[in-house]
């Protein structure tokens, strides 16, 4: 299993069974073994894209929470690896499938999706940088996770696209800088033994609400 630096596994320990509900769902395990029919992938591809609009404006929010000149290098860095890479994988599979990028655009988002992405940017609305990245961290970071895995496990060619855009060097590297953009933030501005913070509890719980949002984000895609 992935580390992506120190405070990830221990937010993942804290997640308790929600991670794996999230990493190992239905939705995750069909594009593992191909069975996940196409339907519902390019459903989700569909509210994926309207997902990375809020998240790239999430990223931008960090910039402007940060610190440091690198904390807020990385955070626009991230931005700009979301606008041109991660979706850029979403408008060429959905164009392929004969669905245009202005019909993503005008795309009905559904409530699963209102519900995380408007939790995200609360949490940096209503926050500091750490609560934007404890929100942040479950779709980064578990996708990173997700791509691994499947990567060795995948019994199918089906969604090999997918997978290898998250299990690819590319997303890996931003997985491991994200993990360490987290550890330096919290070094910083909780200390040397930050699980002793009385906001570190406050944090996690952040981490496992976004996991919770993410398992039901894989469940939309089946309702079609």
């Amino acid at each position: 299993m992935t580390r992506y630096g120190e405070t990830f596994p221990a937010w993942r320990v804290a997640a308790g069974d929600h991670w794996h509900a999230y990493t190992h769902h239905a939705f995750v395990e069909g594009l593992r073994d191909g069975s996940l029919p196409r339907a519902a992938f390019l459903d989700y591809l569909v509210q994926d894209y309207i997902f990375l609009i809020h998240f790239s404006r999430a990223w931008a929010l960090a910039v402007t929470k940060a610190d440091t000149i690198s904390e807020m290098r990385l955070a626009a860095g991230t931005v700009n690896a979301l606008i041109n890479d991660e979706m850029a994988l979403h408008i060429r599979i959905c164009a392929e499938a004969g669905i245009s990028e202005a019909a993503l655009s005008q795309a009905e988002e559904k409530t699963q999706n209102i519900a995380y992405t408007r939790y995200v940017l609360d949490a940096g609305h209503s926050g500091d940088f750490l609560d934007l990245l404890a929100a942040l961290a479950p779709c980064v970071l578990g996708y990173g996770e997700i791509g691994a895995r499947l990567s060795h496990e995948a019994t199918s060619d089906t969604y090999a696209d997918w997978i290898t855009t998250y299990a690819g060097d590319d997303y890996q590297q931003v997985c491991h800088d994200v993990g360490g953009l987290i550890d330096d933030a919290i070094a910083r501005r909780l200390g040397p033994s930050p699980q002793d913070s009385p906001r570190w509890a406050q944090l996690a719980d952040r981490f496992a609400t976004a996991t919770r949002l993410e398992v039901g984000f894989w469940g939309m895609g089946f309702e079609g």
